[in-house]
């Protein structure tokens, strides 16, 4: 039996979409995130030595990484789902966003939510400093790499209904949670070829499925 160590409002509820697309039947051991800091609870480490979500155990073999589960779980029970035929122009494009949204995607989503917490978390008595040097960050580095994602992404789901061609795949799921965290927080909520997407992969049974056994999600 696969157990998802799933850590609430995080990567690991793609983990367990995955799974209900999949038809495979598995288990949750829940996680709550720490209240003050928001991080993982230090049970996790006794899974895994870094102690972050997703990981997943399936018999005697430990997984940790979005990419490395989701590439994992859908070569060996996928039995050709969810993944363009080999050598296809698809499947490079499948490789590309497998490998884009936990890297380029994800850089300056993070560091815009670094300098949220450095704004609102900063001392008093030097708040006002940490926040100038939060907006120089944002104006400088992240909100342009920021614009030229989402710019990306729009353009991308302009020309095709999903991320690597005409089929859904993995790809769609691993591309989920940047444009949720996006379209929350970043602006992607105005393109419409986003929303659209988002709409569409919401509806999705398999989605809303996972959203009942994992419990509310957020990406605010």
């Amino acid at each position: 039996m696969i157990t998802v160590h799933h850590l609430d409002n995080s990567r690991s509820q793609r983990i367990l979409w995955l799974l209900e697309e999949l038809g495979l039947p598995y288990e949750i051991k829940a996680y709550k995130r720490d209240k003050k800091t928001m991080l993982a609870p230090p049970e996790l480490k006794a899974v895994h030595p870094l102690g972050k979500s997703p990981v997943i155990t399936d018999g005697a073999r430990t997984l940790a990484e979005t990419g490395a589960i989701v590439d994992y779980l859908v070569s060996t029970y996928g039995g050709g789902r969810l993944i363009p035929t080999a050598g296809s122009e698809e499947r490079f494009s499948y490789t590309y966003w497998m490998y884009y949204a936990e890297g380029s995607a994800m850089t300056p989503l993070l560091l815009k939510l670094i300098t949220s917490h450095i704004r609102g978390r900063a001392p008093f008595f030097i708040r006002s400093i940490a926040a100038g040097i939060a907006d120089k960050v944002d104006a400088t580095l992240v909100t342009p790499n920021l614009t030229a994602n989402i710019d990306f992404w729009e353009d991308t789901l302009s020309q095709s209904p999903w991320f690597a061609g005409a089929d859904f795949s993995a790809a769609d799921i691993m591309m989920s949670f940047p444009l949720e965290a996006a379209a929350s927080r970043a602006g992607a909520n105005t393109k419409p070829h986003i929303m659209a997407w988002l709409k569409t992969i919401h509806a999705r049974p398999a989605y809303q499925q996972a959203l009942k056994r994992g419990g509310p999600y957020t990406y605010a």
